[in-house]
């Protein structure tokens, strides 16, 4: 036989062997390797890309939960099949169902991924458990012709297990994503916490930092900028990466508030496209920032235990709840489409009150105007007046307020004088002087608010120069 022969015999007999390859296994590995690219393709390198890019990748918490609901389905139908035959039709019809929608959600995944810049420990966990989940399912959906003949039924039923497990897994890493790595830990307690999920906060837990500061950041902010997450290069979970910044450099600057950008982007309108908390999470209240802003402003020491200007005492009983305004919502809807400020209720529970807000009429709300919400006083359990034009009149409105617990008058023009009359709030915990007038002879009367803990006289001519100085609420 002529070597020509032999090359079209050879060639002829690899031929002969790849049509006996079953089709569902080419078609199996080449999905595989276009799995194992799509990575390749949108790499996670810490840069926010194309606005489509995130457009179509927040598609993917929506698509994610598809192949979860068929994967569970999958094998409860394998075993109801030993029942009922029609199952297994049905079994093999979810599995390929389970194979399309993983395939999307890996995709769109990668898209948000790629798009937004995420990076971090627990975004490549979550990539690498859907990849991997994927691949078992392929390798399921090849091997179940097999089984169905009599031939691989230990293969089957390993990658049927190996699925579930790594689903479990992979789910886990995405929650994390959403809700925070202490999800779980939160609200555990504390003698269990420190056992099972010691705090990123161990060397100063006495410290006004550990205390006041990072509570915060662990709530409103790790969730991004955590282990999990490191959105822009940069983590919260520690003083330490705190301290450090991230891409955009540091966040604070100590004894600047107004050069830490950490303050810049919390304090945005909620409608800027850098404003953060992102994504609709819960932003940080009035009173939290301005803790921090006293803290950076004190030197952001993670060692210190007061702070100049802040006074804060520890938390005693739950305030009691207030009545049911719900039969006034169409004065307060017309109150607030003449004044353009706004009552916001704290939670769906009407006991738990409302909320003066007055950020968008800003110095155009002013005694008078302060008056006409008198009529929803007994529900009012905080007053965001700061940067208004109320004065030190309006103290006299707000005595009527009898639930209030909270009093933002910072940047106003009050000067104290009548500062006393406060003393009628049995309420009252929690009173921003900051940047007003106030002088230390004018506060002597809140001394005798037992339930005032927190006092801000952040640049007033009462900060007082040290920690221990000044008025501060019972202990």
């Amino acid at each position: 036989m002529s070597v020509a022969s032999r090359v079209v015999s050879a060639v002829g007999s690899g031929l002969e062997k790849t049509r006996a390859i079953p089709r569902m296994w080419v078609a199996a590995a080449s999905t595989g390797i276009l799995i194992l690219l799509l990575p390749l393709l949108f790499p996670l390198d810490g840069r926010t890309h194309a606005d489509w890019l995130q457009f179509l990748g927040r598609f993917h918490p929506l698509l994610v939960h598809l192949p979860i609901g068929l994967i569970v389905l999958w094998p409860l139908l394998e075993i109801g099949a030993t029942k009922r035959p029609a199952f297994r039709e049905a079994a093999g019809f979810v599995l390929q169902l389970a194979v399309a929608t993983c395939l999307a959600a890996i995709l769109f995944g990668l898209l948000l991924a790629h798009g937004s810049g995420e990076i971090g420990t627990t975004v490549t966990r979550h990539m690498r458990g859907g990849i991997a989940l994927a691949l078992e399912l392929l390798l399921a959906l090849a091997v179940r012709d097999s089984w169905l003949a009599g031939q691989g039924t230990r293969w089957y039923f390993l990658l049927l297990t190996a699925a579930l497990a790594t689903l479990a897994w992979t789910a886990h890493q995405g929650g994390s994503l959403t809700h925070g790595s202490d999800y779980l830990t939160r609200y555990m307690p504390q003698g269990l916490r420190r056992l099972l999920a010691p705090s990123a906060v161990s060397s100063h837990p006495g410290s006004f930092f550990a205390r006041q500061i990072f509570p915060v950041l662990d709530t409103k902010c790790v969730a991004c900028h955590g282990t999990n997450k490191e959105q822009g290069g940069l983590r919260l979970d520690s003083y330490e990466s705190l301290m450090a910044g991230g891409k955009d450099g540091i966040v604070i600057a100590p004894r600047n508030p107004d050069a830490s950008l950490l303050l810049k982007k919390v304090t945005l309108p909620p409608s800027d496209p850098h404003f953060m908390p992102a994504e609709g999470r819960t932003p940080l209240t009035p009173d939290e920032v301005s803790t921090i802003r006293a803290w950076v402003q004190a030197g952001a020491s993670p060692e210190a235990i007061r702070i100049p200007g802040v006074a804060v005492a520890e938390d005693r009983e739950e305030p009691p709840p207030v009545g049911d305004y719900s039969t006034l919502m169409s004065e307060i809807s017309s109150l607030q489409q003449s004044q353009g400020a706004k009552l916001v209720p704290v939670s769906a529970n009407p006991a738990d009150g409302l909320i003066l807000r007055t950020t968008d009429v800003g110095a155009g709300f002013d005694d008078a105007q302060l008056r006409k919400f008198q009529r929803f006083a007994p529900f009012i359990v905080e007053a965001e007046l700061g940067r208004t034009s109320v004065t030190d009149a309006s103290i006299d409105t707000l005595i009527q307020f009898k639930n209030l617990r909270a009093l933002h008058l910072e940047s106003t023009a009050v000067t104290g004088r009548t500062l006393g009359k406060l003393s009628a709030l049995p309420q009252l915990r929690y009173l921003n002087l900051s940047a007003t007038k106030v002088t230390t002879d004018v506060l002597a009367p809140l001394k005798s608010m037992p339930n005032l803990r927190h006092l801000y006289l952040f640049e007033t001519p009462a900060e007082p120069k040290s920690a221990d100085q000044g008025v501060r609420s019972s202990q």
